[in-house]
Formats: C-alpha cells, sequence, structure tokens
C-alpha cells in the first residue's frame, strides 16, 4: 500500500522538442544537422573514391553496356596478336 504523503509532486521533464539544447549548448536540430551532412560528405567520398555511380537513363545504361563489349572484344583480340619480335625481322 502506498502511503499519501504531503510532498509536492515530482515535476515531469521538458517534453524534446527541436528547441532542446543537447550537447555542448547545441540544439537538436542543429545536432541532427551535423550528423546528417558528416553522413552525406562519408558518402560522397566513398562514391568519389570507387567511382560508383548509378546511370540514370535506358541510354547511358545501353551506352555503358556497348563500351564494356568493345573493350572486351578490343583485348580479346590484342591476345590474338603475336609478340613484336616474331614479328619482325632482324
Amino acid at each position: 500500500f502506498s502511503q499519501a504523503t504531503t510532498a509536492p509532486p515530482k515535476k515531469k521533464p521538458d517534453p524534446v522538442t527541436s528547441e532542446t539544447v543537447v550537447i555542448w549548448g547545441l540544439r537538436l536540430w542543429q545536432v541532427v544537422g551535423i550528423f546528417a551532412l558528416f553522413v552525406l560528405s562519408i558518402i560522397i567520398t566513398l562514391c568519389c573514391i570507387f567511382k560508383c555511380r548509378i546511370p540514370r537513363t535506358k541510354k547511358e545504361i545501353e551506352a555503358r553496356y556497348a563500351q564494356r563489349q568493345a573493350a572486351k572484344n578490343y583485348a580479346d583480340k590484342l591476345d590474338t596478336v603475336p609478340p613484336l619480335n616474331e614479328l619482325t625481322d632482324i
């Protein structure tokens, strides 16, 4: 059983809003913005390092495929060419 007390009720904590100070005097929206910029910069950096790019149109996808096929055919034909020292007579 709980006993009745004359002490004032405990104050509820303030609700968390975008203006709530979270850390180092920064408000919640500022912390979220800084975090979002940090994550975005990491994603952009990784995409630049690994040259990962998503083709936007069907035309670009088909052009990329044709370029890969042409490079593969060229590499296959280079393998059939004999070395230079076999072609020349010294």
